[in-house]
């Protein structure tokens, strides 16, 4: 089991920048990966970014170039740094943790870019 709390949602202005954080309950280095997805009204979730035990990353292309995810093993926390924000980043940000089959996720945190 792994509880995620997310945390640094809010209200930016297009072009700002946010960095979210997802706290996990067990070592982050027990975690096979860990990722960010985001959902907005309306519309399914999607992944934003990803990185695994090992430290590869993944990002779309919507996203590529702006957002960055990072993890600090000692503090088991992984980040999400967004930057250049534009209005259809608007959603609800979730963290998620998978463990072998098993996926685990936050409660999300909500961000708004403004334009």
């Amino acid at each position: 089991q792994v509880q995620l709390v997310e945390s640094g949602g809010g209200l930016v202005q297009a072009g700002g920048s946010l960095r979210l954080s997802c706290v996990t309950s067990r070592s982050i280095r027990s975690i096979d990966a860990m990722a960010w997805y985001r959902q907005a009204p309306g519309k399914q979730r999607e992944l934003v970014a990803a990185i695994t035990r090992g430290g590869s990353t993944n990002y779309p292309n919507s996203v590529k170039g702006r957002f960055t995810i990072s993890r600090d093993n000692a503090k088991n926390t992984v980040y999400l740094q967004m930057i250049s924000l534009k209005s259809e980043d608007t959603a609800v940000y979730y963290c998620n943790g998978r463990v072998g089959l098993d996926n685990y996720w936050g409660q999300g945190t909500q961000v708004t870019v403004s334009s």
